[in-house]
């Protein structure tokens, strides 16, 4: 089994993120308020939290499935993947990352996330054609079903 397989288009998102990531991260060590989101208020770490559970539960089965899925050579499009195609870039950009982020009193984390997440939609075509040329008729009919190609 190639690495590549179990980790699709996110090398690329990563490569992508990297140096977001890093300067964000200087700028916030040289300059600690500079991200700062005042407290973080008890309303936004009520809804941190409330992003953070699914977004975690979402990562964790979306991991589970590809390793134990991918391996096998079969086609995913049960559990988070019957909703959106790319549930552990999703749920990773537009949940985890900003509630973490909002729980330790940055926006960074929302910026992070946001990156991510753009550079799954702009990378993961690469990744649809692969699984498109394994998967024929089957992948086709995943994408005619899935209930949002994208969130």
């Amino acid at each position: 089994m190639k690495l590549k397989a179990l980790v699709g288009s996110g090398e690329m998102i990563g490569l992508l993120t990297l140096p977001f990531l890093v300067i964000g991260l200087a700028l916030n060590a040289l300059v600690p308020g500079l991200f700062a989101i005042g407290g973080p208020p008890i309303g936004l770490q009520a809804l941190a939290v409330a992003m953070l559970i699914p977004g975690v539960i979402l990562w964790l089965w979306s991991v589970g499935l590809i390793l134990t899925k991918v391996p096998e050579g079969q086609l995913i499009t049960t559990g988070p993947y019957a909703v959106v195609k790319h549930p552990l870039y999703t749920s990773v950009g537009l949940l985890v990352l900003p509630a973490v982020g909002f729980l330790l009193n940055s926006w960074l984390g929302a910026l992070i996330g946001s990156i991510v997440y753009v550079g799954s939609r702009l990378f993961s075509a690469a990744e649809e054609e692969t699984l498109h040329r394994k998967f024929g008729a089957r992948w086709d009919a995943y994408c005619s079903e899935v209930k949002y190609p994208w969130v």
